[in-house]
């Protein structure tokens, strides 16, 4: 089998081409919660490091600025708590499998947190039951970690259970973790939000959600595209003559919308970072961003 975590690396190698090693460092540590008094060492001040890291007596000696860093920002675990059930067997926004866009950021977060000596585990499950993958601190065990989500949503035949999840993660892991949680864009429910309450408690969570493709197109396609629209979790055929219906299209992109204003307003009440990703291309990008973005969150 070809190995998933070599294609991410070079989408996450073409973003490292336009910012410096130590902005993509700067972002990830934008993640962590507070920082620990173990000195690690110093280094030279790069765009995209925290201004509280600026070691000031070290840069007044030195005569340019550098930063401290702390053994905290390699000692932490960070929690994939990927759907993988049948809505993830849909296409996504782009029209390329939703399973090779939640591999994508599985991988390029799986390889910042190693990058910066942290290790990572998985959640993933549907209404069939949850499972979890123990502990990874290697490159090799976050290959098998990729090829568990794809074999996973290759085999699913459940339908896709997020409470699942986020239940099974507020039962069983009480040491604190950075939870990331990986979905589809179906509507938040209030257990969804008794939970995300419960587990912000405890845990870093952080929301990403992956945009489905459109249903009905504006324009009619090809008779062989349309046949391809099919409803993962029905089997149901979206007939051909509504594809290119303006009126339905419109109908539909309203409901899409405000169900995602809903997710996003309480995400942000509960100050989880959120970032939606509709397709490949633009994904490592909006990681970024995301967690760049996290340094901006007041902490509880």
């Amino acid at each position: 089998m070809a190995s998933l975590l070599t294609p991410v690396k070079g989408k996450l190698f073409i973003d490292s081409t336009r910012k410096s090693t130590h902005a993509l460092d700067g972002a990830y540590a934008s993640l962590l919660r507070g920082h620990s008094l173990d000195f690690d060492d110093l280094r030279a001040y790069e765009y995209g490091d925290q201004i509280r890291d600026i070691d000031w007596k070290a840069t007044a000696r030195l005569g340019s600025p550098v930063v401290r860093r702390s053994l905290a920002t390699r000692m932490h675990t960070v929690l994939f708590a990927v759907d993988t059930g049948l809505a993830m067997t849909a296409l996504a926004h782009d029209e390329r499998p939703k399973k090779d866009l939640a591999i994508l950021a599985v991988g390029v977060l799986g390889l910042l947190a190693l990058r910066h000596g942290d290790d990572f585990c998985l959640v993933s499950g549907d209404s069939s039951g949850v499972r979890r993958r123990e502990i990874g601190r290697s490159e090799a065990a976050l290959e098998h970690t990729l090829r568990q989500i794809d074999r996973a949503v290759d085999a699913a035949s459940a339908p896709s259970d997020r409470d699942a999840l986020l239940s099974y993660i507020a039962r069983t892991i009480a040491r604190r973790m950075i939870v990331v949680v990986v979905t589809d864009d179906a509507p938040v429910t209030d257990e969804t939000e008794r939970l995300l309450r419960r587990l912000r408690v405890q845990h870093d969570v952080l929301w990403i959600t992956l945009r489905d493709a459109e249903p009905v197109l504006e324009s009619r396609p090809a008779a062989a595209a349309a046949k391809a629209r099919r409803d993962v979790a029905t089997r149901w055929a979206i007939p051909e003559f509504l594809q290119g219906d303006p009126d339905l299209a419109a109908e539909l992109h309203a409901a899409d919308a405000a169900d995602i204003a809903h997710t996003e307003a309480l995400l942000r009440r509960l100050e989880i970072t959120h970032t939606p990703l509709a397709e490949q291309d633009e994904a490592v990008g909006a990681l970024l961003r995301m967690l760049d973005a996290r340094s901006h969150v007041r902490r509880g």
